[in-house]
């Protein structure tokens, strides 16, 4: 069985993205890794090559503006990686760069790809996730998150990345996935207020027209992270590779997550949620086998 990891990364150090820590996260799954480095402003290039292992290919890669509504930019970048890996690849494993799989799921989540290697009619693997919000120490969770995504795809050139990259698609419909065993941490939301900030200045940009950026963007020197509707506490363990990382945090997120900023209707669909584990209307770009 051949793994090859495969991830798009621009403007990892400006926008503090732990990109480092996200593909040494399932590196020791993968029997290669392609990453394509897009057009960066900052060292983004230099932080990738200086990532001590041989099985790292970089792809360079100049972003075509001219997709940025809709995010349809994301997917071209994911595809570009994509479209690197070998004939030979049997599972190729997505990472984003602001996602990190916890070293407790490496087992389970090899014994997946090994017990569905064969079985042509999976055409990915699913995990779950945890939304990490204004600090390591609080998840975001209230129904507007999503609660899983395919991150491992069989190699097949009719599988793309689809709309803003955060799923993929096989000739148009969702693909037939079984459970992977394992949860992606996603940290894209715990960063400085002031990176946040201009994380979300930059990214609405990939979504939306300039006009509509004027008038909806406020241009704020730092995010405010009490704006959120639903958190709690996380008493679990961070990944080894993000320790560093939380170590060095300089900023203090304080929430009392017994306050909930939710509608009638979100506070129905919460409750609905946490009595029974099913959410009403739960966008799935995916089909559970």
């Amino acid at each position: 069985m051949k793994v090859t990891g495969f991830t798009f990364i621009r403007n990892a150090i400006r926008f503090d993205y732990p990109i480092v820590e996200a593909i040494t996260s399932i590196l020791p799954l993968c029997d290669e890794f392609i990453v394509v480095v897009g057009n960066s402003e900052d060292s983004t290039l230099d932080l990738i090559k200086n990532i001590n292992s041989a099985k790292i290919k970089i792809v360079s890669s100049t972003w075509d503006d001219s997709l940025r509504e809709g995010g349809r930019v994301l997917a071209a970048e994911t595809n570009k990686a994509l479209d690197a890996i070998s004939d030979d690849t049997n599972w190729c494993f997505y990472i984003q760069g602001d996602e990190v799989m916890h070293e407790q799921y490496i087992d389970s989540v090899r014994a997946a790809m090994l017990e569905w290697e064969n079985d042509k009619q999976v055409e990915g693997l699913l995990f779950d996730y945890l939304h990490f919000y204004g600090s390591y120490d609080f998840v975001a969770d209230s129904t507007k998150w999503y609660r899983k995504e395919v991150r491992i795809i069989r190699k097949d050139s009719a599988i793309r990345s689809f709309r803003d990259a955060q799923g993929f698609q096989k000739n148009g419909r969702p693909l037939r996935v079984k459970k992977s065993g394992g949860s992606i941490y996603h940290y894209g939301w715990v960063k400085p207020p002031s990176k946040q900030q201009e994380k979300q200045q930059y990214f609405h940009s990939l979504w939306h027209s300039d006009e509509w950026m004027s008038k909806n963007i406020p241009k704020n020197p730092e995010f405010d992270y009490s704006k959120v509707d639903s958190v709690s506490h996380f008493s679990g363990s961070h990944p080894f590779v993000m320790q560093e990382r939380i170590r060095k945090i300089n900023w203090k997120f304080d929430f009392d997550p017994t306050v909930k900023k939710l509608s009638i209707k979100s506070r129905f669909k919460h409750s609905l949620e946490n009595l029974t584990g099913w959410r009403i209307g739960e966008y799935k770009n995916y089909r559970l086998i």
